[in-house]
């Protein structure tokens, strides 16, 4: 399966590695490392040579009890990125963002992927990708970024997930994204205890049932900190591992801090797949 990103085509039946570019104060892992447009372009730089078939530039923290930014902050950081590296390199510009506006904005200067944490949630926003006419990743979370870990429940937690990424994909299509357009990500850590991502990740192949390309996001999370007992910038290990497991199980793009290793371990996990 083909997919095209503002011009850029990708086959998603191959696994991708995105890598994360916060230009943000008080992201979880790189916080403050990268929000200077020249930093930000280093960095971009780095990730592509490294193998990278997406950036992912966020302008807000959705860490856990990450406090919003105001629309015009998010489009200051983001923007001039989002055109230096439109300019400079050859791979897909993903935006990590909820903000119809800031959607809009970065998919005018070159983004070929929206990445919304909140699943389209934001009145206007399926409306504001639908025009824009580029692929959509649509992403599990209970509650909000700031209060999402506070006591995450489920039934059955795959079940649950499957049953909200399906509306939010019906929500997506009336607002006229095509149905090609659309992936998915469980979201691991958004309002999900250890278990529950545990139980996500031990079933994922099963999500294909959904027809549409994975997304999976759990480089340097807390869950590989409380499975470990390693600290954030200790999880290099941990998120391989994790890494390795998403793309056996058919993830189409793994996003990680990490972009040389994961393209490594995607490397043999491609290689295992064709031998078998």
């Amino acid at each position: 399966m083909k997919m095209n990103f503002a011009g850029r085509e990708l086959d998603m039946s191959r696994c991708h590695v995105m890598g994360v570019l916060n230009v943000t104060p008080d992201s979880f892992s790189d916080g403050g490392k990268f929000n200077r447009p020249d930093a930000a372009l280093v960095r971009a730089r780095q990730m592509v040579a490294d193998g990278a078939s997406f950036i992912d530039i966020g302008g807000e923290s959705t860490r856990p009890g990450a406090t919003p930014v105001s629309v015009q902050e998010e489009l200051d950081r983001v923007c001039p990125v989002v055109e230096a590296v439109a300019r400079e390199l050859d791979a897909v510009i993903s935006i990590d963002t909820s903000a119809p506006e800031v959607m809009a904005e970065t998919a005018r200067l070159g983004a070929g992927l929206i990445n919304d944490v909140r699943a389209l949630q934001r009145e206007g926003a399926p409306e504001v990708v639908a025009r824009a006419g580029i692929p959509v990743c649509i992403m599990h979370i209970q509650g909000e970024p700031d209060t999402m870990q506070d006591r995450p429940e489920y039934r059955n937690v795959r079940r649950e997930v499957s049953a909200f990424l399906t509306e939010r994909m019906r929500v997506a299509e009336l607002a006229g994204v095509r149905p090609e357009n659309i992936l998915l990500d469980p979201g691991f850590g958004f309002g999900k205890s250890l278990e529950h991502n545990l139980q996500l990740l031990a079933s994922l192949e099963q999500m294909h049932i959904l027809g549409h390309p994975l997304l999976v996001g759990v480089s340097r999370k807390s869950m590989l900190g409380h499975i470990t007992g390693r600290e954030v910038n200790e999880r290099l290990p941990a998120s391989l591992a994790a890494a390795t497991i998403s793309a056996m199980k058919g993830a189409s793009i793994i996003r990680v801090h990490d972009v040389r290793e994961t393209v490594d371990a995607v490397r043999v996990v491609a290689a295992v797949k064709e031998a078998g």
